[in-house]
């Protein structure tokens, strides 16, 4: 390891983009992926233990979240900045990350040389956000609101989102209170709240809708 370099861990679900995007770091002369790992336990106990200058993290973990990652990093009080690096679109988590606690939030869709200066600057403490996500972001901060999401799933909180996106992928009740380390009538309490706010008339309208919504995210 070069004391040089700056330090950068990597906190992603897919094993085959961490090692490319490692690559890519590792060929830089001014910085090194010095860990990685997949869920928010592995990922903090990671940072507690290698003090990086910066974490890549995406939204989708293993069996958990990265906004809830983001705050979990926060609470560590040891101003770690974070740059999301994820494939889901701006309009949805891009304002969330950057108030759990994020520097710069960036998709896996755009060119190598936009992801490399969106880490440098963040590494610099300067912060990175696209042009698209600029605007209504500051308008959202000078009016203390958080811009209205045109789409009905703008209106979850983080968890239900996490809710949502586990309905999605297949999850049980019991599955997602035992990943999320919640009790059944707490997720139950979710999936209400959820077909509430989204007028969803029943399980099987949520299931549906859930379903498709991962499918839209992960192919868009």
């Amino acid at each position: 390891m070069n004391d040089n370099k700056k330090k950068v861990v990597i906190v992603d679900d897919h094993p085959l983009f961490r090692e490319r995007l490692a690559q890519l770091i590792n060929y830089q002369p001014d910085m090194e992926v010095t860990g990685e790992a997949e869920s928010t336990k592995d990922a903090i106990q990671l940072i507690q233990n290698t003090s990086p200058d910066l974490a890549i993290v995406d939204i989708t973990l293993k069996e958990s979240s990265g906004l809830e990652l983001l705050k979990s990093i926060k609470a560590l009080s040891i101003g770690l900045p974070v740059l999301v690096l994820s494939m889901h679109e701006e309009s949805l988590y891009g304002q969330r990350a950057i108030r759990a606690g994020a520097m710069g939030y960036i998709t896996k869709h755009q060119p190598t040389d936009e992801v490399l200066l969106a880490i440098r600057r963040v590494l610099a403490g300067d912060g990175y956000l696209s042009e698209k996500m600029t605007s209504p972001f500051l308008k959202s901060l000078i009016t203390n609101e958080v811009e209205a999401i045109s789409r009905p799933v703008g209106r979850l909180t983080d968890r239900e989102l996490k809710v949502l996106d586990l309905i999605g992928r297949g999850h049980t009740t019991r599955k997602m209170a035992d990943t999320l380390q919640l009790g059944v009538a707490t997720i139950d309490t979710y999936r209400a709240k959820i077909k509430e706010k989204m007028n969803l008339r029943n399980a099987a309208e949520l299931q549906h809708f859930a379903i498709n919504w991962v499918r839209e995210r992960e192919f868009c």
